[in-house]
């Protein structure tokens, strides 16, 4: 079951000019945290019950590098909280939604995620994530 948006992705080049941006719109840094697995550097900023993600490339080949070079800075997913990702990615994969992830690999803020591929979501990049209590 999807159970609420967990946090729109937002790709940058810029880390703490973007924070600084946000910051001035009253929103408040929440934490900043290094992603190896996925080359990017992110900061977290909550409003309501959602986040916003702001997602700096820490290599040129990280996805995040490579998709601003190819359309600019900008959202670059939003994020679903699941309650059982292995199982949720069975029965979209089961519904012909073609998947990035078809197992949970680990994510920023201790989440197990998985990713939907834009051709099977009508262009948006769609994450699940599942957060570890």
């Amino acid at each position: 079951m999807v159970k609420k948006i967990s946090h729109i992705g937002i790709a940058v080049k810029d880390l703490n000019e973007a924070i600084k941006f946000y910051e001035s719109l009253g929103l408040k840094l929440e934490a900043i945290e290094e992603v190896p697995s996925q080359k990017v550097r992110v900061a977290f900023l909550p409003i309501g019950e959602v986040r916003i993600e702001l997602l700096e490339a820490t290599d040129e080949d990280s996805p995040i590098a490579k998709f601003i070079e190819k359309k600019g800075e900008g959202v670059q997913h939003i994020a679903f909280q699941v309650d059982d990702l292995p199982e949720k990615l069975q029965k979209v994969e089961e519904s012909d939604i073609r998947l990035i992830d078809k197992e949970p690999r680990p994510g920023a803020h201790g989440a197990d995620i998985a990713f939907l591929h834009p051709k099977s979501t009508h262009g948006t990049l769609i994450e699940f994530c599942q957060e570890k209590h």
